[in-house]
């Protein structure tokens, strides 16, 4: 039975007080542990406003909103741009393209690369190229000033002993580029498209512009990791207009997505799920399920990245919305404290709680003995008066007594016993 005495109240305080005091004590020292709730607006680098990376962040912008995470986009120049501002701490995350990143990164991560962004180069009328040699003495557009396109076409071009004075640098990309290539104000183009490109379309279409196919790709995939050596075959594009008219060798690099050491590990497996979501069914040039991948990045993987492409999304993100498997992540840390700190008081609670019912029972038993002793062999009838009187007042508290049912036999053995006393008192 439930007492309402207040003892009985204070009994289970002095039983159950110092564990609740124990628990909230192991919750406060490990909510300093706890990792920071994930941010709910997270800023993307992207690149120019028509190109792909702007596009392609508008459908992880789209996934992020369904699990209550705004995408902000910020466009840029390009991945020189996007690489700066992420080592600013502007922006949250970027896209980059193979090959523009200069170093180690400082301190930069590569979530993974995306898919595959072959280098073009088309040139106008002539004998066809085969090699970036064979470039010496013309006017080349090579990406504008910030863009990925830039950084990787000047590598390559130094590797094959092409300096600005053995040819014209122009800084120029994309549309602008190509127009002047037909306009015959440039001599060759360098752009860094997918193979689905409208303007790498146009250009293939366009009476005397020649794609280069590349002689020496695979010479350059032996220098650089993130390079790829890709065929396109002889009426890819084009069947019935047969183009590109033969066999083409491209090199590619990789979009990647890369972020700072500061991004929430939430945020980085949402957007490794949204990258398996929109770049895992392939295209052209990619065989379905080969991206996102950890293969030709330039920075290090960080160690969600790392964790997700070993073992695919965390186990909670499988079968919880983000907000959910977010919010049990973080206060795991509280239920390891919690069951290190409860499991022992689990085995041993039941045992102080018994000994503790069955001491309210068992503390009327002195009472009880001393008036047995003092009956003994008394025959003065004012004493027996006194010891009658004592037994009254310890049956009338012992009445007043409320256990639960599990100890009711003993309460009712401590009643029989001072029946039995009293019988000898009055004897």
């Amino acid at each position: 039975m439930q007492s309402s005495d207040p003892r009985e109240r204070r009994e289970m305080l002095r039983i159950f007080g110092p564990v609740v005091l124990l628990v909230l004590l192991a919750f406060a020292v490990a909510y300093q542990f706890i990792k920071p709730a994930p941010p709910e607006r997270v800023v993307m680098a992207t690149g120019v406003p028509a190109g792909a990376y702007h596009d392609y962040a508008q459908r992880y912008g789209e996934v992020l909103a369904a699990q209550g995470i705004e995408l902000v986009l910020r466009n840029t120049t390009g991945s020189v741009e996007n690489q700066a501002l992420l080592k600013a701490g502007e922006v949250d995350v970027a896209f980059v393209q193979g090959g523009s990143v200069h170093g180690d990164g400082s301190g930069l991560q590569a979530l993974g690369s995306l898919y595959f962004e072959p280098l073009w180069l088309f040139h106008g009328a002539g004998p066809l190229l085969d090699r970036l040699d064979g470039l010496k003495g013309m006017r080349v557009a090579v990406g504008a000033e910030g863009s990925g396109t830039r950084e990787l076409v000047l590598r390559l071009l130094a590797d094959a002993g092409i300096a600005n004075a053995g040819a014209q640098f122009i800084a120029l990309g994309g549309r602008a580029a190509a127009t002047a290539l037909v306009q015959g104000e440039l001599d060759a183009v360098f752009l860094v498209s997918g193979a689905e490109s409208a303007l790498v379309r146009d250009l293939l279409k366009e009476p005397g512009v020649n794609l280069a196919s590349l002689a020496r790709a695979s010479a350059y995939t032996r220098r650089y990791r993130f390079l790829s050596e890709l065929t396109l075959p002889e009426g890819a594009m084009d069947l019935a207009a047969n183009l590109p008219p033969r066999r083409v060798r491209l090199l590619a690099s990789a979009a990647g997505l890369i972020a700072g050491p500061e991004l929430h590990p939430a945020i980085s497996d949402l957007l490794l799920q949204a990258a398996g979501d929109i770049h895992g069914k392939g295209g052209w040039l990619e065989t379905p399920g080969q991206f996102p991948s950890a293969a030709f990045t330039e920075l290090p993987l960080s160690k969600e990245a790392h964790r997700y492409y070993k073992y695919g999304p965390p186990l909670l993100q499988r079968y919880l919305p983000h907000w959910a498997a977010s919010l049990v992540d973080r206060l795991k840390v509280l239920l390891l404290p919690l069951i290190v700190v409860l499991l022992p008081f689990f085995k041993v609670m039941p045992l102080i709680y018994t000994w503790r019912m069955r001491a309210r029972i068992y503390r009327w038993y002195r009472e009880l003995e001393r008036i047995d002793l003092a009956q003994h062999g008394s025959t003065d009838e004012t004493r027996r008066g006194e010891l009658d009187r004592d037994l009254a007042a310890l049956e009338n508290d012992v009445l007043k007594l409320e256990v639960p049912l599990a100890f009711a036999s003993q309460l009712y053995h401590l009643r029989q016993h001072i029946d039995l006393v009293r019988s000898r008192v009055h004897a």
